[in-house]
């Protein structure tokens, strides 16, 4: 699925929204906006959610299995996740209700979860 290219505000916009990111995720977005696929999104969603850890990871979460709960093993509370759903809907264009959202529980549902509502966004 491509994406129609960015204005140039549009991309003004995005590289002041991901200039703090790590590298490999600012390379993974610049990807995306390329190639249109949500796939390539998961280095800055993880980004994302790291931004808004409420706890430092000894581990990366990239080496995190898939199955880590966002709540119980990471320790997110609403507030959290509400900074990673606000940050993600500006980033990627996207809209995610409450109602969505709670039902995210790990890493994998994150990751999964996001390329879904990206795609969604790009097939209109």
């Amino acid at each position: 699925m491509k994406t129609s290219a960015p204005s140039p505000t549009a991309s003004t916009e995005h590289e002041q929204s991901i200039r703090h990111l790590p590298a490999p995720a600012r390379a993974a977005f610049e990807q995306f906006q390329a190639g249109g696929d949500p796939a390539t999104l998961d280095p800055v969603v993880l980004a994302i959610l790291a931004d808004f850890s409420p706890r430092a990871s000894e581990i990366p979460l990239a080496d995190l299995p898939g199955d880590t709960m966002l709540i119980d093993d990471l320790g997110f509370d609403s507030l959290a996740i509400t900074e990673v759903v606000f940050a993600a809907e500006d980033l990627f264009r996207i809209n995610i209700t409450n109602e969505e959202i709670v039902q995210v529980r790990t890493l994998d549902h994150l990751r999964g979860f996001i390329r879904a509502k990206v795609a969604g966004r790009s097939a209109r």
